[in-house]
């Protein structure tokens, strides 16, 4: 089982989700536009994974890391824990399953 590819997959999956969720119930296109960046670079990193290219488990993890610093300041900041404390979660728990894959080291 490639836990990187699956894990990039359902991640980006999550990260699209959640800025159209976003877009839809505060207007917010700047949501919109960096869940759909962020959620494309996660795709292409588990179509990389999947390929065997160690390159995917890379971009995987340096996306959830940024997303991660990101919502981290968001949550600090705001203290709610939707959307942002959600997305450290999240973060924190894909950056885990690449770390427990024995995914290369960014």
């Amino acid at each position: 089982m490639n836990v990187p590819a699956i894990t990039s997959l359902v991640y980006g999956a999550l990260v699209i989700a959640g800025g159209w969720m976003g877009y839809r119930k505060a207007g917010s296109r700047p949501s919109l536009l960096s869940g759909a960046a962020s959620g494309a670079l996660l795709l292409v990193a588990a179509f990389l994974s999947w390929g065997g290219n160690t390159a995917g488990d890379r971009l995987g993890m340096v996306v959830a890391f940024v997303l991660l610093a990101f919502f981290a300041y968001r949550f600090a900041r705001g203290r709610k824990f939707m959307p942002a404390g959600l997305m450290v979660l999240a973060s924190l728990g894909a950056l885990a399953l690449y770390y427990l894959s024995g995914s290369p080291r960014p």
